[in-house]
């Protein structure tokens, strides 16, 4: 497929280079982070229509009552994950349209995601895929359950918002790893970053966020 990753008018690399002056603004100041987001086409995951709001602050609609997370929130869970350093392997919740994967992809050895709706992953693995974004795997699986396959994790990301923190994800998470997860119900949600340490878990709360619910099942 060709794919027009440059982008023109809205979608150009001016634009884009706007979005990352902003974020700047808003205080992310990991320059890897800001290149990954720099480098990564959001225009060409979201629909068409909304493309040329694809560099606007603010999440958007992929379809299956889901959005791509405003680039703001997807810069500052990736800042608080890897705020220790560079991670190995680090397992994603919530796939979604791909972006948040595609930036993760960038900037850790391995990310392994898992997502509910299957149409929704086929869509972000071939994007992703045609994107050379290969150090990826994917399951079509209940996100609660993790992939207890491949744990434990040295950081676990979580983009929809459960009312408490899933127990089968904390068990995935290896000492010393991290977890960035948003906690509540809408309205009243809260970004938590869950550290793993040798006698149990150390939670601080960050801000007010607003995420869509954390669902079971797979559809």
């Amino acid at each position: 497929m060709m794919l027009n990753v440059k982008g023109i008018g809205m979608t150009s690399m001016r634009t884009r280079e706007r979005m990352v002056g902003r974020l700047k603004e808003q205080g992310i100041t990991n320059h890897k982070i800001l290149d990954a987001l720099r480098n990564t086409p959001r225009h060409l995951f979201v629909d068409e229509a909304l493309a040329s709001r694809a560099y606007e602050d603010t999440a958007l609609p992929i379809g299956y009552n889901q959005t791509i997370s405003q680039p703001y929130i997807v810069a500052k869970m990736t800042e608080l994950l890897l705020a220790s350093g560079p991670l190995a392997k680090v397992l994603e919740i919530g796939t979604g349209c791909g972006y948040q994967t595609a930036v993760l992809s960038q900037l850790v050895d391995y990310v392994y995601t898992v997502e509910r709706i299957q149409p929704l992953q086929k869509k972000a693995k071939n994007l992703v895929w045609s994107l050379k974004h290969k150090n990826i795997s994917y399951l079509h699986s209940d996100g609660g359950w993790g992939w207890p396959e491949h744990a434990p994790y040295d950081g676990i990301l979580v983009t929809a918002a459960p009312p408490e923190i899933p127990e089968m994800l904390l068990r995935q998470l290896a000492v010393g790893g991290v977890m960035v997860i948003p906690i509540g119900h809408a309205g009243g949600q809260e970004l938590q970053r869950v550290t793993r340490n040798a006698s149990g878990f150390e939670v601080e709360i960050l801000e007010s966020v607003n995420f869509v619910p954390f669902l079971s099942g797979r559809e």
